[in-house]
């Protein structure tokens, strides 16, 4: 799971237009990493343009998914990430920092900003941590924990089962050693019975 692109724009009357982005581009071939940025910046641009105010919406490219948030104010965000990357924690984020670019950059800004006029640092932060879905999503980190118990439940129980096998042999090992136990009793009695001095 792999977050490669995080940003945030403005749907504009005549475009949309970037205002702050950060990227992952670090799995990528060096030579290539630049033109694979640009290629983020113009598809979250193209996938903003064409979504409708006040919409979210999931586009698969390949083998990424592109999660775009467009809120009734014009102001976008646009998570690129891997098909294994849970939807979810994808629009919690994209929530989290429109929310909070929208509390430290006036509105004012937003129509005629850019990524050097804009001064929001928080996105490379969020980038890295949302790497790790369990550990940013406490949501994630829950189903997460459940699962691994339930997995252990599972081998618990299969323990059990083979336990309870075992234990069934046992007895009716015992069942069969009391039977023998019983006769070799009964043979020991009536041979000390006839050598008894009376």
């Amino acid at each position: 799971m792999r977050l490669y692109s995080l940003s945030v724009l403005y749907k504009g009357d005549p475009k949309v237009h970037l205002l702050k982005a950060a990227y992952d581009v670090s799995t990528f071939n060096f030579f290539q990493r630049s033109s694979v940025q640009e290629f983020m910046t113009f598809t979250s641009q193209l996938i903003v343009e064409r979504s409708e105010l006040g919409s979210r919406a999931s586009v698969k490219e390949q083998e990424y998914l592109c999660h775009v948030y467009v809120r009734n104010d014009g102001l976008a965000g646009v998570v690129i990430a891997d098909n294994e990357y849970p939807q979810r924690v994808c629009f919690t984020l994209l929530d989290k920092v429109l929310d909070e670019f929208s509390r430290q950059v006036s509105k004012i800004d937003w129509p005629s900003g850019s990524p050097a006029t804009i001064s929001y640092a928080a996105l490379d932060g969020y980038l890295s941590k949302y790497q790790n879905p369990r550990d940013a999503d406490p949501m994630t980190r829950v189903q997460a924990e459940l699962d691994e118990t339930k997995i252990i439940l599972h081998n618990t129980m299969e323990s059990l089962l083979e336990r309870g096998e075992k234990l069934d042999d046992l007895v009716s090992k015992s069942e069969v050693l009391g039977a023998q136990s019983k006769a070799f009793y009964k043979t020991a009695r009536k041979q000390n019975s006839c050598c008894e001095i009376m």
